[in-house]
């Protein structure tokens, strides 16, 4: 399954109202490896950026200057996003902006080309109900380093969705590029025999049960009674 994760920084909040992107930023994984490809592009937008947009990316109007414009990578994009499953986070807001770019210079919409839209964003909402949902939240919460993120750059935080998605996919614990072994074949693996594992059960001391019955009794007194483990585990 190729997966591309994409994400996009932009002169404000509104394509509807003319803004457009300043940055865009792609990294394909491949059964849920890093396959090493990535698309990374600062794109002259022909505006400046909103003064929040800025403090945000900050990429400045000088800086993107001599920069291609959308029109210039539009193809090389479309090319590197065709067929794949299309993995963004707020999927809503960055395929608003790459559909407004597309239907600009008379190419196919996002949802045209690519295979298919998951949105990382609701994933999360899902997983984690309540909570706060952002990228540098959910790195946070799943222990991925993002210390390097002094300003939201698409390429670094496409990387860092890719994380973030594995481990709310409860896959591998982090990433690694797929180089295979030196001959190109699948790697063997040895075959463990567990049936004669046993494992120790350590059982607890008095203060520690002391401790127990005492968090159980704290418990029956909020919720009226009906704390389950004393009716699931027998005395």
């Amino acid at each position: 399954m190729r997966q591309v994760f994409l994400d996009t920084e932009t002169t404000g909040l509104s394509a509807e109202q003319g803004d457009r992107i300043v940055e865009i930023g792609c990294i394909e994984m491949v059964g849920r490896r890093l396959s090493g490809r990535t698309l990374h592009h600062y794109v002259n937008p022909g505006r400046s950026s909103h003064p929040d947009a800025l403090k945000v990316h900050g990429l400045t109007d000088e800086f993107l200057a001599d920069k291609p414009t959308f029109a210039q990578i539009a193809q090389e994009l479309a090319d590197f996003i065709a067929g794949a499953e299309l993995v963004i986070h707020n999927a809503e807001f960055d395929t608003g902006f790459l559909d407004a770019e597309f239907e600009r210079l008379g190419h196919p919409r996002v949802a045209e080309v690519v295979g298919a839209v998951t949105d990382s964003l609701l994933m999360a909402r899902e997983l984690f109900p309540g909570k706060g949902n952002s990228l540098d939240a959910l790195c946070k919460r799943l222990e991925v380093d993002n210390s390097a993120r002094e300003y939201h750059g698409a390429l670094l935080d496409a990387g860092l969705l890719a994380e973030v998605y594995v481990r709310m996919t409860r896959g591998q614990k982090s990433l690694v590029i797929d180089a295979g072994d030196e001959t190109g074949g699948a790697v063997a693996l040895p075959q463990l025999d567990l049936s004669t594992l046993i494992l120790p059960v350590i059982e607890p001391s008095a203060d520690e049960e002391a401790l127990h019955e005492a968090l159980l009794a704290d418990l029956d007194k909020a919720c009226g009674g009906k704390t389950l483990y004393r009716a699931l585990v027998p005395a």
